[in-house]
């Protein structure tokens, strides 16, 4: 005979006496909004690298240790053979999977950008087996959201809710396909608000230790009132699968990036022309500060908004735009949230004393607004040793970017220079610490670099400047 057992949780309260709270129930919620969360399948054309991959993983090469974790765990459907075989055609169809959200009834769907960066074909796929080709309305990769839209009505939708109102230690849920099992069901509390991750400037992201695998991304993170309060976006992990840290961007700052999408097809940011760092306890001390807070300005942009409002090197932010700078990571996003042309209010600490600034904020022109990108590729695209596809920048593009010279990533092969974290869009600057003044001449340099050696490249990635490093092998082309 079957039995229904009933966990409860004994706590007592500040009289003594026990009271007995049974855990969240989370089915009315899930039959609620499970409808409004779908599936998301891309498929990209592939070009067939020197060395064997997952075709559902197409930049994860044989010798990774990654490899044998999605080889065993990625969905028998999305695998065709475990590997590529000798007479794999050239060209070949990469598919992926992820999650995302209806935001409007007419076909407006949440994802991340990551989801769909250079996807040739997006399915969306709803609970009742619907499926639709989607078009992609606009990609913000700084904060890594993505706007779908399918062609249909009447469809369910999410209510966002307010993130400011999470409590740590709250339940949350999501709903998401990790590896493939769609409207997979996890859930959790939440750990933590306001992360600042490595290279992610402009997100606060929320925390939690819900259960997000590969295929959870772009799947809602939602309350107990059955509101989403987040995307769900990243995980830290040393083994590729969940680990307890699972990382959400709030959904104030997805709709209001989905909104600026939707009307004018890209985000406008603000800048104020400077470069930070935290402020320690030794430093706040050495300032006069009696707490470690605001961010420290260590460079000025000649000519750039900070220098005309009589900002200096030394001083200390310590509000902007009538908001408390916590911590260095505060500032940029705060900064970046602000209109273009905006005169904002900026406390510094200089000299022991607090003094009031007016700023007037700047756009940051990147890459992706200073290039169209969105520009039909040459049909004889051609790819150097590396696999990447550069196209030279124009006079009036470098001097928005203020560079010099510059290529951009305008597309890609699997290959050493995708194994090596290069992205479409970024700027290539210079290679082995030297110039290239033209395409012809960088990939000349590439051509002349004997198998096995180490070259390194200047890339530009929205606001950050670093050098990528690969190895030349006897697969890569010559």
């Amino acid at each position: 005979m079957d039995r229904l057992v009933l966990v409860v949780l004994i706590v007592f309260s500040s009289s003594g006496f026990a009271q007995i709270k049974e855990l969240p129930d989370f089915t009315e919620l899930v039959g609620k909004q499970g409808a409004a969360v779908v599936n998301i399948s891309t498929i990209q054309v592939q070009n067939k690298s020197g060395n064997r991959t997952l075709p559902g993983m197409p930049n994860i090469p044989e010798d990774s240790p990654f490899f044998e974790f999605f080889r065993r765990y990625m969905p028998p459907n999305d695998i065709p053979g475990e590997l590529l075989p000798d007479n794999t055609p050239k060209e070949f169809e990469s598919k992926s999977l992820g999650s995302g959200f209806i935001i409007s009834a007419d076909g407006h769907i949440l994802t991340n950008a990551h989801v769909v960066d250079s996807a040739d074909e997006i399915t969306i796929k709803l609970t009742d087996k619907r499926e639709f080709y989607a078009k992609v309305v606009g990609v913000d990769r700084k904060t890594d959201i993505a706007l779908l839209k399918i062609e249909a009505n009447n469809l369910p939708q999410v209510s966002p809710g307010d993130p400011n109102k999470l409590r740590v230690g709250e339940w949350v849920v999501a709903i998401g396909s990790p590896f493939g099992f769609e409207n997979s069901v996890t859930a959790g509390i939440v750990s933590a608000k306001g992360r600042s991750l490595a290279q992610e400037n402009y997100v606060p992201f929320i925390q939690t230790d819900v259960a997000i695998n590969p295929g959870n991304s772009g799947g809602p993170l939602f309350n107990m009132k059955g509101e989403v309060v987040g995307i769900n976006s990243q995980i830290y992990s040393r083994t590729g699968g969940f680990m307890g840290l699972s990382f959400a961007i709030p959904i104030d700052v997805a709709m209001d990036i989905s909104n600026q999408l939707r009307v004018n097809g890209k985000v406008s940011r603000g800048k104020i022309g400077v470069v930070i760092q935290e402020v320690t306890k030794e430093l706040a001390e050495s300032f006069g500060l009696i707490r470690a807070t605001g961010a420290l300005v260590t460079l000025i942009q000649k000519g750039g908004p900070a220098e005309k409002a009589g900002l200096q090197v030394k001083d200390i932010i310590l509000k902007f735009d009538g908001k408390i700078i916590y911590t260095s990571s505060d500032l940029p996003r705060i900064v970046g949230a602000v209109k273009p042309g905006s005169r904002v209010n900026a406390q510094v600490w200089r000299d022991g004393h607090s003094k009031e600034i007016v700023i007037a904020v700047e756009e940051i022109i990147s890459e992706e607004n200073a290039v169209n990108r969105n520009s039909k590729k040459s049909k004889t695209t051609v790819y150097n040793r590396i696999g990447l596809a550069l196209r030279e920048l124009t006079a009036d593009q470098k001097k928005q970017l203020e560079v010099s010279s510059g290529f951009l990533v305008e597309d890609m092969q699997s290959g050493v220079a995708s194994r090596a974290g290069m992205r479409l869009g970024d700027l290539i600057l210079g290679i082995n610490n030297q110039d290239a003044p033209n395409v012809d001449q960088f990939n000349q340099i590439l051509k002349k670099i004997e198998k096995g050696r180490n070259i390194a490249l200047l890339v530009r990635r929205g606001e950050m400047t670093t050098f990528i490093t690969m190895k030349l092998t006897d697969s890569d082309n010559k």
